[in-house]
């Protein structure tokens, strides 16, 4: 299902962390304002079901977003993501927290990006993911790309595949089976 080098496998198989950018990634990267300037975003639950699923297997999950809404605050939280950073347009600072906090070592992380800001980020880590509709400079650094585009199942895609090198997916299935 996943076409992957057996370095990446290597790779893939020692992930301890997965960290998502927001606007592209999480969503199809359209703002949406009201006349009040309210923002609002739209998730796919499916993205959040991986995002879940994927915690439950030990791999943490973390976002980091050149913008800031609440509408991200919130969803994070529904779905039990502590390490949220907001307005974060330098990415390296928050990416440098993060790894702090948790001990961990950049390739020991995955990253999932959709345009130049996340490059910085993107070109530290062992596993650097765009979404198949990214731009073009992105998808030219990633190890890898989804099939699906941002906002409608990218994310879910990135967490099956870990799920699934790490040998974690078919426990994740029994589950519900």
């Amino acid at each position: 299902m996943f076409e992957l080098s057996s370095e990446q496998l290597a790779i893939v198989r020692e992930l301890k962390l997965l960290v998502l950018d927001v606007d592209g990634v999480l969503t199809d990267g359209r703002l949406f304002f009201d006349d009040n300037g309210r923002e609002y975003k739209c998730f796919h639950a499916r993205d959040g079901h991986g995002i879940k699923l994927l915690r439950q297997t030990g791999v943490e999950v973390a976002v980091i977003s050149g913008r800031k809404s609440n509408s991200v605050a919130l969803r994070m939280q529904g779905l039990g993501v502590e390490l949220v950073y907001q307005g974060h347009e330098n990415k390296r600072a928050a990416f440098a927290d993060i790894l702090q906090r948790l001990n961990l070592q950049p390739r020991q992380v995955a990253y999932v990006g959709d345009d130049i800001l996340d490059l910085p980020v993107m070109r530290q880590v062992g596993f650097a993911v765009a979404v198949r509709d990214a731009n073009f400079a992105v998808l030219e650094h990633a190890h890898w790309r989804t099939e699906a585009i941002g906002g409608l199942g990218a994310v879910r895609e990135v967490c099956d595949l870990i799920m699934q090198v790490q040998g974690t997916f078919a426990g994740v299935l029994q589950s519900y089976l």
